[in-house]
């Protein structure tokens, strides 16, 4: 029983039963609060509504606009809804076309309404968006047979007894159009590599940071402040630039279908990505030394709700979206998602990345120098202990 209790008050045992806690309280706390907005936050999606018929299309746009649970966009030409549909600012188009009035009143004719996606996007988004185009389609026949197709009709001046005859056959008279584009090949492995390929960078920049700024410190009073820390930076870029090959190399060799240029773009974006959450995380290393690793892992878990991965940004709570914001990883996966599979905003999201790498050194170089102790009493200490 001494032997026991004697291990049971050891500081490594008592740190690790602390660990085992707080993992606890961060994981439930954050995943639950952040991955409770599905479905709660699903009316944060956007359809845009492009109406080009004069006839029945305004008519078609206003029930929608009245029916779906959705941010609905009414305001925006064919060629900008296609520019914010591929830069992920809306999620799906629905494009009633000039001659849908002109086809539905015409007998033994399917007039179409096309529904435009972006499968560059979260699974859950491009599911949601392939079951509302069906939901749509399926309304819209039900409502011009049951609830207004012959009114519909006499407004285009059709004879009455006309107008009774379409309105019989509207039920599977309207087809659905879908074109997607940025396709994501078959697999959730595929729909979710952006996401992977982030976090095993992340968390292994988490790792690193803690080990780097041990060294910093270790031989700062052996080289000198600057030199230390330069030195280091200089490792954490040599590390960054060869660290991320391994881990594409496996996911390449095994999905395959990607040429050299996306390999390239690839590496050079999470060598991006590895140097940045090194200096993030080393940020905390300095200033909160070995309890850094319960704010790094807090800030871990928290990105991966913010980084727009599983989550789409419209649907995540304000904290989260706040978070995107300063978030490695939000710009790391959306921009994977624009090199592997297409969509906009790449130089945004790089910028965004960029900035927070800056930032991130310069802060490490504040911190490094005004929260080391005194070098001159290191060397001292070294001197006399020789």
């Amino acid at each position: 029983m001494k032997n026991f209790l004697t291990m049971l008050k050891n500081g490594s045992v008592i740190g690790g039963i602390v660990m085992i806690i707080f993992y606890q309280i961060a994981f439930i706390t954050i995943f639950m609060s952040g991955y409770s907005a599905i479905p709660r936050n699903m009316d944060e999606l956007s359809i845009a509504i492009v109406n080009e018929d004069t006839k029945a299309g305004g008519q078609i746009a206003e029930q929608l606009q009245e029916q779906l649970p959705f941010k609905m966009v009414t305001n925006l030409p064919l060629e900008q809804a296609k520019e914010d549909l591929n830069n992920r600012d809306i999620h799906m188009i629905l494009h009633i076309p000039a001659d849908f009035s002109e086809k539905l009143a015409k007998q033994g004719d399917h007039p179409q309404l096309d529904f435009l996606i972006n499968q560059s996007n979260p699974a859950m988004v491009t599911s949601t968006m392939d079951q509302i185009s069906t939901q749509i389609t399926n309304s819209l026949n039900q409502q011009f047979a049951v609830q207004g197709a012959e009114g519909i009709l006499l407004k285009l001046n059709m004879p009455e007894d006309q107008a009774k005859e379409l309105a019989a056959g509207i039920p599977t008279k309207v087809t659905p159009n879908v074109v997607y584009s940025n396709p994501v090949p078959n697999g959730m492995h595929n729909q979710m590599a952006p996401f992977f390929l982030t976090m095993v960078n992340y968390v292994g920049a988490m790792i690193f940071s803690m080990m780097v700024v041990g060294a910093m410190n270790m031989l700062k009073g052996k080289m000198g402040l600057w030199p230390a820390f330069w030195s280091a930076q200089g490792v954490n870029a040599l590390v960054s630039l060869i660290g991320p090959l391994i881990g594409l190399t496996i996911y390449f060799l095994f999905q395959g279908g990607h040429g050299a240029d996306t390999f390239v773009k690839m590496w050079l974006l999470h060598s991006l990505e590895l140097f940045a959450a090194i200096e993030f995380m080393s940020i905390f290393s300095i200033l909160l030394k070995d309890k850094a690793i319960f704010v790094n892992l807090s800030l871990m878990l928290i990105q991966t709700i913010s980084s727009g991965a599983v989550l789409t940004y419209g649907m995540m709570d304000g904290f989260y979206k706040f978070f995107s914001h300063i978030s490695i990883m939000f710009y790391t996966v959306q921009t994977e998602f624009s090199i592997l599979y297409g969509g906009g905003k790449i130089s945004e999201h790089l910028t965004g990345l960029i900035v927070m790498t800056v930032v991130s050194v310069l802060i490490v170089a504040l911190s490094f120098k005004f929260i080391s102790p005194d070098i001159k009493k290191e060397k001292e200490a070294i001197s006399t202990a020789s």
